[in-house]
């Protein structure tokens, strides 16, 4: 991933940027085990990426039963992470990737940037998935792992759109990641909890997803 990705430069300054994240505050089910920033673009065929305005990150109830239906609205991802290098070379990555594979793709791509940390504490479990295996609404997603802090667990598992497991595996080391085609199959990843107890366990991931305009 790190070759892909040419190498991501300044990757120390990229992953400091997940200690100021706000907690997310629309978790249907109460947890305060998760912070994010968002961020949209629009990736033209051509290669152009740019930053949209900020805007809310909304999911239908069909792919997200436990916090879609609604708008939320999370802090914008900082500029600086926005024209980082890291996170210009995986949203080009996904550009090259993905407009290909695509039968009649658009001209441009609405591109969302989510940053995420799942917190976990004793006896407090973070889930990375709270809605389960799931879709995400969209074409294409990526998952890439930016640090994984005294975690147990915390297992990708893929699934086929009728429920049969296809594979499971964990991302484990910073830059670590999994491309996934959202038409063909559901993803999920299991509870983290404490590898070590007594002491804070969290997982840092950036999550990229590609759809077409609307």
């Amino acid at each position: 991933m790190r070759a892909l990705l040419g190498g991501l430069p300044d990757w120390d300054l990229f992953a400091e940027s997940w200690n100021d994240l706000g907690v997310d505050g629309f978790m249907a089910d109460g947890g305060r085990y998760r912070r994010r920033r968002f961020a949209a673009f629009a990736a033209s065929a051509d290669g152009t990426i740019a930053r949209k305005p900020h805007q809310p990150h909304y999911q239908s109830r069909d792919y997200n039963a436990l916090n879609g239906g609604v708008q939320r609205w999370f802090e914008p991802v900082t500029q600086g992470v926005a024209e980082h290098p890291a996170t210009r070379a995986v949203l080009k990555a996904g550009l090259e990737l993905f407009h290909p594979l695509t039968a009649d793709p658009p001209a441009a791509w609405h591109v969302e940037l989510h940053q995420f940390r799942i917190e976990a504490h004793d006896g407090e479990a973070g889930l990375p998935t709270p809605e389960g295996a799931h879709r995400d609404g969209v074409d294409w997603v990526i998952v890439m792992l930016v640090e994984r802090h005294n975690v147990a667990s915390g297992v990708t598992d893929i699934f086929a759109p009728d429920g049969r497991a296809l594979g499971s595996f964990t991302l484990t080391q910073p830059g670590d990641a999994v491309f996934i085609d959202d038409h063909r199959v559901l993803h999920g990843v299991t509870a983290i909890s404490p590898l070590e107890a007594g002491q804070e366990a969290r997982r840092d991931v950036l999550v990229v997803t590609f759809r077409r305009e609307d």
